[in-house]
């Protein structure tokens, strides 16, 4: 099966129902399978191959969308580029992957994009402009074209199709934590299982309404996506959190089912009062990027306690690894829960031996959910996909340092780069975030090691507390009444914000 079959085949068994909600604007399965149709048709018309990369670099939008669907029935591979690159990295990542379209919109091209672009990326040789002015982009050599105009004088017939399964469907460039971006490589059958797993999970049907606000340049948001095309259900797709009270009255209007996301957001809802919107249709609510703290999964249950909460744990290289059945939520909050469906997971030492309850280890991921590797990169993809158990299968070392629990349940303990030793100790940030996040008035925390000429490295803590009226001494006296002495922080910097991925995942080189 390939991808673009989520849409196709709900284009004929339920063509007149809502597909999308963006913008303002409805558009039903049918009229979604049209505009990708226009689209694969321009970009063949136009000399994209089978298996040649066509990048998006657009925000949350129906042409993202249409995008996404369009290239993979061109035969092509799409690859996601975060709309918040500037345009060195934008570059960098097309002379990478050695892009030959571009899907942008006005503003970026009135930056000087095209120029630079044209420029500097030999293997470019169309941009497809979107927006209302596109139009004025266009030039007389056919370099530049209208994705308006493309909609407006493409034929909607579907184009022959000559993939198979294990052919690429996109390349998904890690947000880079550690400030390195990488293409990770994921074929047809790779995000079709992956769908197939999370439906199967969250239960998502034809009556779901999802609301995402998720970047579709990433796996998370690219998901709510592909498990509402799958589905059959309604896709309410935002641009952003940036204005929580309009999202939060789309969600009461389209009576949402489904909302999935990051830490940050839900510390914002957290503080937020939600008396005035009905959010009574909500069935689910999925975590993911980055572990919820556990103060937050508490009073997110006592916000909505008919809401099933989902918490789950993934990484862009198998796009998820494990949930947390809702009716565990209340038992284990610090769980990330056990395998999706169709995956074996385990922790293993750095002698890979297989280890037990408690003891802690790196997270293996074994499944179709396991990706093809770094693009161009064979150095990188052989120290993250290794050989496996069965001749010839290839498995995921995370990077994640992991332990499970008797019932083999899994818990975040702390990524691999991130441990602190201080004191002979080793500290995981989250066990010191955890605390702080008990702390009223701490909306955002993240904890890293600093050099230290006794202690190796000391623990520092990095705060987002909006009122103002916490104190470096009220903080560490609150950890030293809840951690062992060398995990308390010496030092505590008061930020407005912390810098993030644009996944949500707080990076801690930037920190460092």
């Amino acid at each position: 099966m390939l991808v673009q079959e989520f849409l196709e085949r709900n284009a004929k068994a339920l063509t007149g129902k809502t597909a999308l909600i963006c913008g303002g604007r409805r558009f039903t399965f049918g009229e979604l399978d049209a505009m990708a149709n226009r689209l694969a048709n321009a970009l063949i018309a136009h000399g994209v191959k089978r298996g040649d990369r066509v990048a998006i670099y657009l925000n949350n939008s129906v042409e993202t969308v249409t995008g996404i669907l369009g290239i993979l029935k061109a035969d092509a591979t799409f690859v996601g580029l975060n709309r918040a690159n500037r345009a060195d990295k934008l570059v960098t990542i097309l002379n990478n992957c050695q892009g030959v379209v571009l899907l942008t919109d006005v503003r970026a091209m009135g930056k000087g994009a095209g120029d630079k672009l044209f420029k500097e990326v030999p293997s470019l040789r169309n941009i497809i402009v979107c927006g209302e002015r596109a139009a004025s982009w266009v030039n007389g050599y056919g370099r530049v074209l209208d994705f308006n105009r493309i909609q407006a004088d493409l034929s909607a017939d579907r184009p022959v199709r000559r993939n198979i399964d294990l052919d690429l469907a996109c390349l998904i460039y890690t947000s880079g934590t550690t400030g390195e971006s990488k293409g990770v490589m994921s074929d047809h059958s790779n995000i079709v299982f992956v769908t197939q797993s999370i439906v199967e999970y969250l239960k998502n049907c034809e009556e779901d309404v999802v609301l995402s606000v998720l970047p579709l340049a990433f796996s998370y948001g690219l998901y709510q996506l592909m498990a509402c095309l799958a589905s059959g259900g309604t896709l309410v797709l935002e641009e952003s959190f940036a204005f929580p009270d309009i999202v939060l009255e789309k969600m009461a209007k389209e009576k949402v089912t489904g909302f999935a996301g990051v830490p940050t957001i839900y510390s914002m809802l957290l503080g937020m009062d939600l008396s005035p919107y009905d959010l009574s249709s909500l069935r689910y609510l999925t975590n993911a990027a980055a572990g919820l703290p556990v103060e937050h999964v508490k009073r997110l249950r006592q916000t909505f306690p008919k809401t099933d909460l989902y918490l789950m744990h993934g990484l862009t290289e198998v796009a998820r690894t494990m949930y947390l059945p809702p009716d565990q939520v209340e038992n284990r909050p610090a769980s990330s829960g056990i395998a999706i469906p169709g995956t074996e997971l385990w922790v293993e030492d750095e002698s890979g031996n297989r280890l037990g309850p408690g003891e802690v280890g790196e997270l293996v991921v074994r499944g179709r959910n396991v990706m093809r590797g770094y693009w161009d990169a064979p150095d990188l993809s052989a120290q993250r996909f290794r050989p496996g158990p069965l001749s010839g299968e290839r498995i995921c070392y995370s990077g994640d340092l992991f332990k499970t629990d008797e019932e083999g349940y899994f818990y975040f303990v702390s990524r691999k780069d991130d441990i602190i030793k201080s004191r002979g100790e080793k500290v995981a940030p989250r066990e010191v975030e955890n605390v702080l996040y008990t702390i009223p008035g701490v909306q955002d925390a993240a904890v890293i090691g600093i050099p230290d000429p006794t202690m190796g490295q000391a623990v520092k803590a990095f705060i987002v507390a909006p009122s103002g009226s916490l104190t470096e001494a009220a903080v560490i006296s609150h950890c030293k009444a809840r951690l062992e002495e060398f995990m308390v922080p010496r030092q505590v910097e008061f930020r407005t914000e912390l810098p993030k991925t644009g996944s949500g995942k707080i990076r801690r080189i930037d920190l460092k």
